[in-house]
């Protein structure tokens, strides 16, 4: 395995709160989410609400707009990390993903194919076929478990439907750690954000049932949360039903580490909506990242990639991210959200 080796000076060992040895030399991988925004192939698949995305459909959707949204992504995911690690992504969770045969089309896109990303993908409930997915780098990690968690929303709402699952994977990290990623896609705010937030809730509450199992077991357990979570950093269902906090000095082993709380509150978004930013697309850590002593892999520090061509420059959504879509005219587009990244160091010396 080809790894990438930095020698860090004092201010980064400061930063990485090890300012006793300011020689360590450690391995750096990037792991992150993005949720691809409509990413269905051009076929009416007839047990899905799909029709929209078919030549016949409202967005005349055909072979040439999928190929170069295609390449558009690919553009995007082949770029995030490469600034300090060679191969970019380990892993990815993504959202938005109608079968496995679309995520097998853009890791075979020519920025992307080099790295042999692999898929783990599950049909879920949701009415569209629009679900979750996990794509990983085999040279950095290896699957040992998968499973989709159906979520059913009768047990909150009257009538209510099955929406989107969480996809969990467990795996091996550089055949050091084990570790836990759920991968979410919230239930939305449509009908009115205090009308839906039980909903997101319920998922928060029901990851974290799974988490503490996991954290039963081992609490020094390595658990990613990640996802378009619908809710922004400081609401409900992430810090009083996933119980995640913004500030390490408030970490326990129970909880978990949110570290775009900060970016936040300084104004930072991944997605826009009336001339307002939200955060809606987070990765969040349990504690057993962020011992910087440990010999396994620990949490450095987390992102928004946002590079110039990604962002709107005309129109009602200048300033945006660059959409795929401008109402049903084909935008030449990226996403409507900004993708995250975190960065995960292992000390080799």
């Amino acid at each position: 395995m080809k790894k990438y080796i930095f020698t860090f000076s004092f201010l980064c060992s400061i930063l990485l709160g090890n300012a006793q040895n300011s020689e360590n030399q450690y391995r750096l991988i990037v792991a992150g989410f993005y949720n691809l925004e409509n990413l269905f192939d051009t076929i009416d698949d007839p047990i899905k609400y799909d029709e929209e995305f078919t030549p016949s459909g409202g967005y005349r959707y055909n072979t040439t707009i999928y190929k170069d949204k295609l390449g558009r992504l690919s553009d995007v995911l082949s770029q995030i990390g490469t600034d300090v690690s060679p191969d970019g992504l380990a892993f990815l969770g993504t959202a938005e993903i109608e079968n496995v045969d679309v995520l097998l089309d853009l890791v075979a896109m020519p920025k992307l194919a080099s790295r042999n990303y692999k898929p783990i993908w599950y049909e879920g409930g949701d009415a569209r076929g629009i679900d979750c997915a996990f794509l990983y780098n085999p040279k950095y990690f290896k699957p040992i478990y998968s499973k989709s968690i159906p979520i059913n929303l009768n047990q909150v709402v009257k009538d209510g439907k099955p929406t989107r699952d969480v996809l969990w994977v467990r795996g091996i990290l550089t055949g050091i750690d084990t570790i836990d990623v759920f991968v979410g896609h919230w239930p939305s705010r449509r009908g009115g954000e205090t009308l839906t937030a039980p909903m997101r809730n319920y998922v928060a509450e029901t990851i974290r049932h799974y988490a503490d199992s996991i954290r039963t077991i081992n609490k020094a357990a390595k658990i990613l949360v990640m996802g378009d979570l619908n809710d922004n950093p400081t609401d409900p269902s992430l810090v009083k039903y996933l119980d995640a906090v913004g500030s390490k000095d408030k970490m326990t082993a129970e909880k978990f580490f949110n570290p775009f709380v900060e970016f936040y509150k300084k104004g930072y978004g991944t997605l826009a909506h009336n001339d307002a930013w939200g955060l809606f697309d987070q990765i969040i850590l349990s504690n057993g990242w962020m011992n910087a002593k440990q010999d396994g892999w620990f949490y450095q520090n987390a992102h928004i990639f946002k590079k110039d061509f990604m962002v709107q420059k005309t129109g009602k959504y200048k300033g945006y991210p660059k959409r795929t879509w401008n109402f049903s005219e084909y935008n030449y587009g990226y996403s409507d959200h900004f993708p995250t990244y975190i960065q995960l160091l292992q000390r080799v010396q």
